[in-house]
């Protein structure tokens, strides 16, 4: 699809506050669920056909790309800023969702109901909340003229869900050319406020900006041994030797790691809250959990995981099968890669094999520079009781693709929550929701990073 598939209209007076929580619902209904298979992922491009309807409106010209496969659809439309000898900032986000269960949610998962102050709805934080932020402010400065410092490459993307594999792995592979000019990316997972308390009583909101990311791998172990009647003594047993093997790996706790990110997140929070992050403690995780909600993801961080995720072996319970298989995920701290898959090796011995089946980098920036300072800038023009702190995420996102260009990658959708919010919770969790305040909230500073970009 191109910018000709649209008649051209002339462009809509919008104010991306007014309108951004209509947008965020908007696009949760549309069920873009990811089940990282071909045949079954659904919806992105008749999403990402929506978005550029919204961008044609106001007078964008775009272009649509399927990545790969068949409605894997990804949109992309250029704002010109004033400086053209700068780089070009990439603002990006990804139209999929997980899948959701409706039996299971107290709204259904794709009404992108407005309820009770919250958006609702798959997606409402993961991450069509950033999406229609993103959307939101895009349609503004083009009906309005608005002119940023910069270029800015507003992306819309599929397959974020499945590691990009049909994304934004496959746009940076084949499409590079989408990107060019592009020197900093801001997109998901942070700028969300985790609120700390003091030693004098006062609360301070911290807004994390993800400035690393650990390694993604999904890893296939396979067991093989002879096959036989189930009423034997079989010495080898493939269902055994897997078992074993994955016992191992699911008890097994890494070695404590601390990367930059890590360290100066805690050193952050230890200057608010008086807290004492010695990585030297015994109860380091212990004093985690007095964070609350958001130490699950902090504490993920501080070393690898190997969890595994699924079992497959028989096909007859008087059988002794031949092949047993497991998949692992497993999330790595950068610099570990390496040292992580030796360690590996030993725990599962020599009777099981592995394989990656998906294997992404982990990723580290530094907390400087220009656009950090204007995001700190931006938060406190609109929170002067905020403060933004670098932190790493536990999972991955399609700055992972992005890094391979050579692009300096963000994390940064900005949320004010309220304290009482399991935030890391709504993540691929049941009744994901967004509160329509922090919608408001974000569009403004986004509003005014982007000004100041």
């Amino acid at each position: 699809m191109s910018s000709a598939d649209h008649p051209h209209t002339d462009p809509v007076p919008t104010t991306a506050l007014d309108e951004v929580v209509d947008l965020v619902s908007a696009l949760i209904r549309f069920d873009t669920s990811n089940t990282g298979e071909l045949e079954t992922t659904k919806g992105e491009k008749e999403c990402a056909e929506w978005v550029a309807h919204k961008l044609h409106e106001v007078g964008y010209e775009t272009e649509y790309v399927e990545s790969g496969a068949p409605g894997r659809g990804n949109v992309f439309a250029m704002l010109p800023g004033a400086d053209q000898s700068r780089g070009t900032l990439l603002i990006h986000g990804h139209l999929d969702v997980v899948p959701a269960e409706p039996a299971d949610w107290s709204v259904h998962p794709f009404s992108g109901a407005v309820e009770d102050g919250y958006v609702w709805g798959r997606g409402a934080i993961d991450m069509k909340d950033m999406v229609g932020m993103a959307l939101a402010l895009a349609r503004q400065f083009k009906s309005n003229g608005t002119v940023l410092p910069r270029n800015v490459l507003f992306a819309f993307l599929a397959d974020e869900e499945n590691g990009g594999k049909y994304g934004s792995q496959w746009l940076v592979e084949h499409r590079p050319d989408l990107f060019e000019g592009v020197t900093e990316a801001v997109g998901e997972v942070g700028g969300f406020s985790l609120t700390v308390a003091r030693p004098d009583g006062t609360e301070k909101r911290l807004y994390m900006v993800e400035t690393a990311e650990k390694g993604l791998g999904w890893m296939k172990l396979t067991a093989k041994a002879r096959a036989g009647h189930g009423s034997f003594l079989h010495e080898e047993n493939a269902v055994t030797y897997l078992a074993e093997a994955v016992a191992k790996l699911g008890n097994h706790t890494f070695p404590l790691v601390i990367s930059d990110s890590v360290a100066e997140f805690l050193a952050a929070v230890a200057e608010e809250t008086g807290l004492d992050f010695d990585p030297a403690s015994p109860d380091l995780d212990g004093t985690l959990l007095k964070l609350g909600s958001i130490a699950r993801i902090v504490g993920a961080t501080l070393r690898d995981t190997a969890n595994p995720t699924m079992l497959k072996a028989g096909y007859k319970a008087n059988v002794i099968p031949q092949t047993a298989e497991a998949m692992i995920d497993c999330r790595v701290v950068p610099g570990r890669q390496a040292a992580f898959e030796r360690e590996v090796d030993e725990l599962i011995g020599p009777n099981v094999e592995r394989e990656w089946v998906t294997k992404l980098d982990s990723y580290e920036t530094t907390f400087d520079g220009h656009l950090v300072d204007a995001m700190n800038d931006a938060i406190l023009a609109h929170d002067e009781n905020g403060r933004t702190v670098p932190y790493m995420l536990s999972g991955g996102t399609d700055a992972k693709a992005f890094a391979r260009l050579g692009i300096r990658c963000f994390g940064f959708a900005p949320l004010k929550l309220p304290p009482e919010l399991d935030f890391a919770a709504l993540f691929h969790g049941v009744d994901e929701r967004v509160p329509v305040s922090s919608l408001e909230f974000g569009t403004q500073v986004l509003e005014h990073f982007l000004l100041h970009s």
